[in-house]
């Protein structure tokens, strides 16, 4: 029978483990054995470049800190040598642990845990397919502008309409007055060279 040391030693290392996941909001559980460690060390680098946390843990220690957190339901998938990736950021976990489960034969989801929720491994893979914030916000403002760009460019196309056919024959009809108004300043100036040479003996009398 393990020593009150031992048990006091197991009992702080659940709440310390317990107290590691406390902030994060997605869980993802995988078995990951069978990976190179070319294969490892590339994705641990991914994982840390995401800010997502990644370890082997025993399951015993994951059931008894998962319930200390008050979340239980998991037995399934803590069969057989599990790892798990979490993090504060919802999606990344789910993003980078699916991008290598498809990449990496060895590597299979068996399941996680969004927002408090336990969750099955399509429900993790549906997540992991989420767009990045930045994509997210460009569809969100896009979305919330389309009905206004749609309205305006209606409003353009029935207003060039109109203009074409009510101002049709309107280019023909201004031409004309144009026309007649320009002839008049054409001939002033010939009328006041005509009425200059009259004027000129008028010095020669003097």
């Amino acid at each position: 029978m393990p020593s009150e040391k031992i048990l006091a030693q197991k009992k702080q290392a659940v709440a310390d483990l317990a107290a590691s996941f406390k902030e994060a909001k997605t869980f993802v559980f995988v078995a990951s054995r069978g990976l190179t460690v070319e294969q490892d060390t590339i994705m641990r680098r991914d994982l840390r470049n995401g800010n997502v946390k990644f370890q082997v843990i025993k399951n015993t220690m994951l059931r008894l800190a998962f319930k200390e957190l008050g979340i239980e339901g998991l037995d399934e998938v803590f069969e057989g040598p599990t790892a798990v990736a979490f993090s504060e950021d919802v999606v990344a976990p789910a993003k980078i642990i699916a991008k290598y489960a498809e990449d990496y034969e060895p590597m299979e989801i068996k399941g996680g845990i969004i927002d408090g929720k336990v969750a099955t491994k399509e429900e993790i893979i549906a997540l992991s397919k989420v767009p990045d914030p930045e994509t997210l916000y460009s569809q969100v403002v896009y979305g919330l502008l389309f009905p206004f760009t749609k309205l305006a460019m209606l409003v353009k196309a029935v207003a060039e309409k109109k203009q074409e056919e009510d101002g049709a024959p309107a280019p023909v009809a201004e031409e004309a007055p144009a026309a007649a108004e320009e002839a008049p300043a054409e001939e002033a100036p010939a009328a006041e060279a005509a009425e200059a040479p009259a004027e000129e003996p008028a010095p020669a009398e003097a």
